[in-house]
């Protein structure tokens, strides 16, 4: 895509079927002379102007309103025509065909009235932006997030992100860490005073304003990740534990069917909700036992319920408050939650939860420190319930209000960041610092900044980050 940068693209702007209006746009150098010939009428810069597209016949394509904006004045920096049409498939495909076919036109001298214009690739024109530098990297992937968002919170936060509230706060800390690479540097030209100069220059109080600046970030990053990715949250357990009830109970909806036969839910069964503005991805999954107790749908169920599980961010194990005092089953409770926790991802939450507080059973049952005890009948103790999931999350109710969206992308490359700067203070602190070593690692450091913002990225980076746009954005 990046050796094809130069040449005229363009698309359909709006999602397909049918609408009450359709953007076909296009973007690339010096585009006024093929928009006047497009609408025959001289075309105004940012003036909308009602036109009648015709086609080499002179027969009437549609009535269009189009907008013209010049370079660098426009979304990709270069030359941009928008036509906004009527909504329907049909029509906007004949304005694309249209659009292609007097591009190819020559004059007399067999030049062609738009070389090379072509269909655009997806996110091709968010990465002219970024190319042209009408936004960093960080905010053409804020760009992608409020068009993704599920929530209202995650809007706001990706409408933070692209405004630039995230790259202000890298680029701050980039400033300062080249502050200090500049001092530590120079210091290198001095070998029998370095150490002094360093001490004189307080380049460890300076490392260590760094590290908390970077660490407050890394933590509102890791908000932002979890506002825009949501939490997968697998539902697991023992048969008639009360899964499918707790699902229903979560979403507000008759989603899973309800018996007391064991082994009623054999697949996975999944609804989003969202809490706080957190989206949460509920999963239902069949009732855990020995294989040799089920049937061979069953045991399908079961084997798709432990490969959720494996990619879970949080595992709820329920346990059934009824069957308290039966020996056997808490038995196979202590070895099921056993086998979860050595199923689950290294990162990955357990959250046990005490179902069916509404039996007189439970009343008399002594409740674990770490569990929480709801009623997925009733609906008593969901509210708790819904507070724990996000406190494991990590989630802080304050933070709401200013926070940005982030990707895990954004979350690995603080952490490399703040592991370069921790090793680089530690350096400070031998007796004989190697400075060189000093040196390197806030080199390093500035390095994992400059790919959130993109100063340094590689192309196949890019390329990862702009194929998952929709064509035309």
């Amino acid at each position: 895509m990046l050796a094809q940068r130069d040449a005229p693209i363009m698309a359909i702007a709006t999602p397909p079927g049918r609408g009450a209006v359709g953007v076909v746009r296009l973007s690339g150098k010096q585009l006024q002379a093929f928009g006047q010939q497009l609408c025959q009428v001289p075309l105004k810069a940012r003036h909308a102007h009602l036109v009648q597209l015709q086609d080499d016949q002179g027969q009437a394509i549609d009535q269009v309103l189009a907008l013209y904006f010049p370079a660098p004045h426009s979304y990709t920096g270069e030359d941009v025509l928008e036509l906004q049409c009527h909504g329907g498939t049909v029509v906007l495909h004949m304005v694309l065909a249209h659009c292609l076919a007097l591009a190819q036109q020559t004059d007399h001298q067999g030049r062609a009235c738009l070389p090379g214009l072509r269909m655009a690739q997806p996110g091709e024109f968010t990465q002219r932006a970024y190319l042209n530098q009408k936004i960093d990297l960080a905010q053409a992937e804020a760009v992608a997030d409020v068009i993704d968002a599920h929530t209202e919170a995650a809007v706001r936060s990706a409408g933070r992100s692209l405004q630039g509230a995230f790259s202000k706060q890298v680029d701050g800390l980039k400033d300062a860490l080249v502050h200090v690479r500049m001092q530590i540097e120079a210091s290198l030209d001095f070998p029998e005073e370095d150490i002094d100069f360093i001490e004189q220059l307080g380049v460890a109080s300076q490392l260590s304003a760094l590290q908390t600046q970077l660490l407050a970030l890394l933590a509102q990053a890791e908000q932002g990740a979890l506002l825009r990715d949501g939490l997968k949250v697998v539902i697991a357990g023992q048969p008639n534990a009360g899964k499918s009830s707790l699902l229903n109970a979560l979403a507000g909806a008759e989603l899973a069917i309800v018996t007391p036969i064991a082994g009623t839910t054999r697949d996975v069964l999944g609804e989003s909700i969202q809490i706080e503005g957190v989206p949460i991805h509920v999963l239902d999954t069949a009732g855990l036992r020995d294989l040799s107790m089920a049937d061979e749908v069953e045991q399908m169920g079961i084997g798709r319920a432990w490969a959720q599980i494996q990619q879970a961010d949080m595992v709820l194990l329920l346990n059934d408050l009824s069957r308290a005092h039966d020996a056997v089953y808490q038995t196979a409770q202590h070895h099921l939650r056993a086998q979860i926790e050595q199923a689950m991802p290294p990162r990955t939450h357990l959250l046990q939860v005490n179902n069916k507080a509404d039996t007189l059973v439970s009343t008399e049952v002594a409740e674990q420190d770490e569990a929480v005890r709801i009623s997925a009948k009733t609906g008593w103790g969901l509210p708790e319930l819904r507070q724990r999931i996000l406190a494991l999350a990590g989630w802080s109710s304050q933070a709401q209000e200013g926070v940005f969206t982030a990707r895990t992308r954004h979350v690995q490359a603080l952490r490399q960041v703040a592991q370069h700067v921790a090793v680089a203070t530690a350096q400070l602190g031998h007796a004989s610092p190697a400075l060189d070593l000093l040196a390197e690692e806030c080199r390093l450091a500035q390095l994992s900044l400059a790919s959130l913002t993109g100063d340094f990225s590689a192309d196949d980076l890019l390329g990862e980050i702009f194929s998952r746009f929709c064509i035309g954005k």
